[in-house]
Parts: C-alpha cells; sequence; structure tokens
C-alpha cells in the first residue's frame, strides 16, 4: 500500500538534478561515477520511459500533488517537469484518495499512464485509472475509473503494470490481497469484453514488474512495509516462468502463488532502508541494465528517496551486486 504524504515542495519549481551527496565524489570521479539517492526527496514507486529523442521521463507516486513528471538525459540528472494532473483535472472517482504507483507506456501513437486512486485503508473502495496525452511532458487527458475493487473483486486493486504479449494488452495490479492479472481492450482503455482476473501471485506481494528476457519472464514485486520510516522493512524480490500467467517460481520451483521468491535487494546499510517497488529496466548503450526503485534514507526519513542500481544476470537470475543500496556506482553509458 502506498501511503500519500502530499508534501509541499517549492523547491520544484526550479530545476533539481541529484541528490547533494553526490558532489562528495571527487573531480576525478564525477565523470564516470554517482552517487544515491539520484533525487533526494520524496519520489516512490517510479516509472520510467524514453522519449526517443534522448530524454527519460519519470513518474512516481503523488507526494508532490497531481503526480510528479521528471525527466533527464544521463538517468542521474533530473529537472522537474511538472505534474500529469492539475486541481482542476485531477480524477475524483475516490473522495480524498491519493493517486499512487503510475505506470508509463507507449500504446500506438498515444502514451497511456496507469494510476491508482485510494485512501490509507481504502481496499474495496480505490481502484485503477488511466489517462492519455500526446506528448511525455502532458497535459494528459483522464479516462477515469476502470475497475475498482469492490466491482472486479480484487481487494486492494492498485499498483498497475502494464505489458504487451503475443499482441494482446494485459493489466496486473494489486497488493497483498494477490496479485491478478487481466486482458484489455485494443487500446488499452478499459477492460477487454468478457475477461475476468486471473490471479498470478500470492498475498505478500505488491508493486508488480514483469521483465522479458531470454525465453522467460521475471516477475518483480515488493514485500513488507513501506512506509513506516527507519522501520520500514520493503525488500525487492522476484521469480521467473515461461508463461506470463506463470506459474512464477524460485530457483527451488517454489511459487509466488505460495509466497516463494528470490530475494533482489533485502540488507539495509547505514545510509538507507526499505528498499522496492522497482520502476521498468532501463538498457543502456553497452548493455547493462538499470533499476530505479525507492527507499528511506536514515539521515531524513520523513519520505521515500529515488535510488537507482545496476542489474547483472547470473546463471538466469538477476542480482544486485551487494544485495543493498549502492552509495557510489559507474554511471550508465548514453
Amino acid at each position: 500500500m502506498r501511503k500519500n504524504l502530499i508534501l509541499s515542495i517549492c523547491f520544484c519549481l526550479v530545476s533539481c538534478s541529484s541528490s547533494s551527496a553526490q558532489e562528495e565524489i571527487p573531480d576525478g570521479d564525477k565523470t564516470s561515477y554517482y552517487r544515491n539517492p539520484v533525487i533526494d526527496y520524496s519520489l516512490p514507486d517510479p516509472t520510467i520511459i524514453e522519449d526517443g529523442d534522448g530524454y527519460y521521463y519519470l513518474y512516481a507516486t503523488e507526494d508532490i500533488r497531481n503526480l510528479p513528471i521528471h525527466r533527464s538525459k544521463d538517468l542521474i540528472n533530473w529537472e522537474w517537469v511538472g505534474t500529469a494532473f492539475t486541481d482542476r483535472t485531477r480524477p475524483d472517482f475516490e473522495p480524498c484518495g491519493g493517486l499512487w504507483a503510475p505506470d508509463i507506456n507507449k500504446i500506438g501513437d498515444t502514451y497511456v499512464l496507469y494510476y491508482s486512486m485510494s485512501k490509507w485503508g481504502g481496499e474495496w473502495t480505490c481502484g485503477i485509472g488511466c489517462a492519455t496525452a500526446d506528448k511525455l511532458s502532458g497535459p494528459f487527458k483522464d479516462h477515469g475509473l476502470m475497475f475498482r475493487s469492490n466491482e472486479i473483486n480484487v481487494q486492494n486493486s492498485i499498483d498497475p503494470f502494464y505489458i504487451e504479449d503475443a499482441g494482446k494488452k494485459f493489466l496486473f495490479w494489486g497488493s497483498f490481497r494477490g496479485i491478478y492479472g487481466i486482458e484489455l481492450s485494443e487500446d488499452g482503455l478499459s477492460v477487454k469484453q468478457g475477461e475476468k482476473p486471473r490471479q498470478v501471485a500470492g498475498t505478500a506481494y505488491e508493486g508488480t514488474y514483469i521483465h522479458k528476457k531470454e525465453g522467460f519472464y521475471y516477475f518483480f514485486a515488493s514485500i513488507g512495509t513501506c512506509c513506516e520510516g527507519l522501520n520500514s522493512t520493503y525488500t525487492t524480490v522476484v521469480a521467473r516462468s515461461e508463461n506470463l500467467f506463470g506459474p512464477y517460481v524460485d530457483k527451488n520451483g517454489r511459487t509466488m502463488m505460495d509466497n516463494q521468491h528470490e530475494v533482489l535487494l533485502i540488507h539495509k546499510n547505514s545510509s538507507f532502508v526499505g528498499t522496492g517497488h522497482n520502476s521498468e529496466i532501463v538498457t543502456d548503450k553497452v548493455g547493462n541494465d538499470w533499476v530505479f526503485y525507492h527507499a528511506v534514507a536514515t539521515k531524513h526519513p520523513e519520505g521515500r528517496v529515488l535510488m537507482m542500481d545496476k542489474i547483472s544476470w547470473k546463471d538466469g537470475w538477476p542480482v544486485v551486486a551487494t544485495d543493498s543500496p549502492s552509495l557510489k556506482s559507474e554511471k550508465p553509458v548514453l
């Protein structure tokens, strides 16, 4: 579940590059290395997409009201773009609800932004909606509610993830009440007529992301608590399958339906705890894979800062070098 802090962040009206901690890198290393966090204020549940003109756009849960948008050419130095919505265009199907865990995609020639709308504890009234735009900076036109928990009979219907497979369009979602998937209409803006949800993972998970690689579907998710400051136990996990709807299994063949998985990021360190809800994987020019996620910084635990780390692949499984958030790493090659 996602806690909407609704922070007042006036500095977002100006360009905002990566964290001040990055300045601690010696001058001779600054061209080769970056430091986490890459953005040192609260941007939970990131989703990212490349625009084709050299920019990557990133969206996040609305700790900045109306759902923040940033962009970058190097994945490290980010500038403020604006928000997907305004107070006037903001979705309203969940009164007093927050906009959580967006997922940005390009479907045909249109950018489609899926989002959750919920209030803390509103597990049967929350739901998932979508909005469209001609460009990634917006403005986004809200198409409203796609489905609500009590209508589709999936409790806690948040955290949408869109994927195309075999010429069809699908949406996966859910949070600690099971992860479900369903086929969408051709334009991706509604559930395909007659389709019903299919459960693909158990009750330990939220923040679904599925990545296709070399014949496998890798199911990334988060377990634990996201929003308890320094007591947050969020952990990023993964399992894989040869089929989109599973079964997703760990290295020993145990299934995510039984809440079994491999751990990608678990160990906290002196700087960060609560690592979870990863973005899409971005591949750089030399073939390295990178993923964004959020964490709680121990020096200022009031929000969830934006993190980035490299994913390597070992024996067909994704790994992060230190099993915990990096402090200093080599930059992506872009």
